[in-house]
């Protein structure tokens, strides 16, 4: 594994981009990850499997180089040395790039044997502190190479701004209760982003997007009747169509409560 130096990786910016676009007019299957410590420390992360969308792209992701490409980009390290160019960005792009500051991609792709994923994850001192993971992925594909597009010389700056959100997710663990909840925000940007899939409903039946939680101690009940358990009883899934998961982002709200100590 390395760590990436962002003014290096042209490429890195473009696959983003091309998983980005592809995401939503194909395939795609998204798991959240989330391992949650007794004192509410923990770690998160979302994960991407890409390797469909390389078999479908052929040569246009590497303009038929072979490639392979097996890193860990650091946003702590992009933020800061890209700082300046960041704060003359609007107000709401700042917000949301800062949510990454915490990230780490782990990025794997290999144009021979058609793989491609992505790893974005981050450790948390309390689960309160999350933004909404998803979104945070979208963000993170969109940063790019503005000067290297517009073929200028100078630093890389950032590219276009994320698509806008309209819904956000919010976590809490507060005495022996989890919670992962939803707030919609705007329906209209839902039901435009729900519309853009509307002709690609048949072949995104099958994608999904599926939360794999798990905690300190067993589980005494969790919300949703479709959650599946670990053997040990710490551990569930849940698992929804992702095209369900569009329509209705509130569809992975779920409330779980852990036995006493």
């Amino acid at each position: 594994m390395i760590t990436i130096k962002f003014k290096r990786v042209k490429n890195f910016y473009v696959c983003l981009q091309f998983v980005i676009v592809l995401l939503v007019i194909t395939g795609c299957n998204f798991s959240e990850d989330l391992y949650l410590n007794e004192d509410g420390t923990g770690k998160i992360s979302i994960n991407f499997d890409g390797s469909e969308l390389m078999q479908m792209a052929g040569d246009k992701v590497s303009e038929g180089k072979e490639e392979v490409i097996d890193s860990i980009i650091v946003f702590k390290d992009f933020l800061e040395e890209k700082k300046d160019s960041i704060s003359k960005l609007p107000e709401e792009e700042q917000k949301r790039l800062k949510r990454l500051e915490n990230f780490k991609m782990h990025m794997l792709m290999n144009t021979n044997s058609k793989e491609m994923k992505f790893d974005l994850y981050s450790d948390f001192k309390d689960v309160s502190e999350l933004g909404d993971v998803f979104n945070d992925f979208k963000t993170a594909s969109s940063v790019g190479n503005k000067n290297q597009s517009d073929k200028q010389n100078g630093p890389p700056t950032l590219m276009s701004t994320p698509e806008a959100e309209g819904s956000k997710v919010s976590y809490s663990f507060k005495k022996n209760k989890f919670k992962r909840s939803t707030e919609i925000f705007n329906y209209e940007i839902l039901k435009q982003s729900l519309d853009s899939l509307e002709q690609m409903r048949m072949f995104l039946a099958n994608s999904k997007y599926k939360l794999n939680y798990h905690f300190p101690r067993k589980i005494k009940k969790v919300s949703s009747d479709k959650a599946m358990f670990s053997q040990d009883g710490k551990s569930f899934t849940l698992e929804v169509g992702f095209m369900e998961y569009m329509k209705n982002p509130k569809i992975l709200d779920v409330e779980v409560a852990l036995e006493n100590k």
